[in-house]
Formats: C-alpha cells, sequence, structure tokens
C-alpha cells in the first residue's frame, strides 16, 4: 500500500513518476545512461546487477522488475535469485561473480570495500570502467530501493513479467515518454 495519501494503494513506480515529473525525468536519463549507456557491461549484465543489488536489500518491486529484465535480455531464468541466496553455487558466469561479491558488499557494508575487492574485479578480467559503471549501477539501485520502500510501492510477478519485457523493449528512456500518458 502506498505511502503517500495522493497515490492509489496499488500504486507503482510510473504512479510516482508522474505525480512528480520534475524529479523523475532527470532520474529516467540518469537510468538510460547508466543501464543503456556505453559500458563494458553488456545491457543485462547492468540488469543482473541491479536485480541482485536489489535482491540483497530485499526490495522485491526492483528485485522482480529487474530480474525480469535481467532474463528478457538473456540471463538465464532463476540465476538472480538463486546468486541472492548463493552466489557461489548460481548459475552465473564467472566473470560475473567477483563483480556481484563487490556490490553486494557495497551494499551491505560500503565501509569495508578495500582495494583488494576492487583488485578481485579486475583479475576476473574488468577494467576500471566496469569497476566504475557496477558501483553506479549499485549506487543507482541502493537509492532506487529506497525510493520504492519509502513510497511504500509494491507489485507482483504480472507486474514485473510486464515490466521486465517493456524495459527490454523501451529502455528507460521510453519510459519518459510514458509520463505523459
Amino acid at each position: 500500500m502506498s505511502h503517500l495519501g495522493s497515490l492509489p494503494d496499488d500504486a507503482v513506480l510510473m504512479d510516482v513518476f508522474r505525480a512528480y515529473p520534475d524529479t523523475s525525468r532527470p532520474l529516467l536519463d540518469y537510468h538510460e545512461l547508466v543501464m543503456r549507456g556505453p559500458s563494458p557491461f553488456t545491457v543485462a549484465e547492468r540488469e543482473l546487477i541491479a536485480a541482485y543489488v536489489s535482491g540483497v536489500n530485499s526490495c522485491g518491486y526492483c528485485h522482480g522488475v529487474h530480474t525480469a529484465t535481467a532474463e528478457a535480455c538473456g540471463i538465464p531464468s532463476g540465476a538472480v535469485p538463486a546468486a541472492v541466496v548463493d552466489l557461489d553455487a548460481a548459475p552465473v558466469d564467472e566473470r560475473m561473480r567477483p563483480v556481484l561479491r563487490y556490490v553486494g558488499k557495497l551494499t551491505r557494508t560500503p565501509a569495508e570495500v578495500t582495494r583488494a575487492d576492487a583488485d578481485e574485479v579486475r583479475a576476473a578480467g574488468w577494467d576500471d570502467r566496469a569497476l566504475h559503471d557496477a558501483v553506479m549501477v549499485c549506487a543507482l539501485f541502493n537509492f532506487m530501493n529506497r525510493m520504492v520502500e519509502g513510497h511504500g510501492i509494491h507489485a507482483g510477478p504480472d507486474y514485473f513479467a510486464t515490466s521486465g519485457v517493456r524495459l527490454k523493449e523501451i529502455g528507460y528512456a521510453g519510459l519518459t515518454d510514458l509520463l505523459e500518458q
């Protein structure tokens, strides 16, 4: 149930975006840049990071939407929830494990992230740009998880599936166009 009386009880994030377009447009532009702009990571890998961070944060809405998006973009079905439970046993690409460990630690205990953690990411074949991009996805979704939970936004599997396909097809820039509808 939404925590804002001005939103419907069954509000989804697009309801918040439409209600507050002045803060939503720049946020969606930033999503498009971080999640769809040039990066060593594929769109699917960035969605995997977003879904993983959201799972670590127990944000059911973002975890659901971005798990569905990651799967729509090619991440194996069930890989994200499995990674949140046991990263080492999950069906996740070996190169992504150190990245997910890094963003997991950055999410859980940010003050404890060390150069050695970053070195593990580089040892897996990623460069500084990739590490930067992983940090930016992690930071964005820690922000979004708190935004969603603070507004009291919830949805279920049908909504997650629809949103995942929509994000795959139109990206975040397309959501800006939906603000007008």
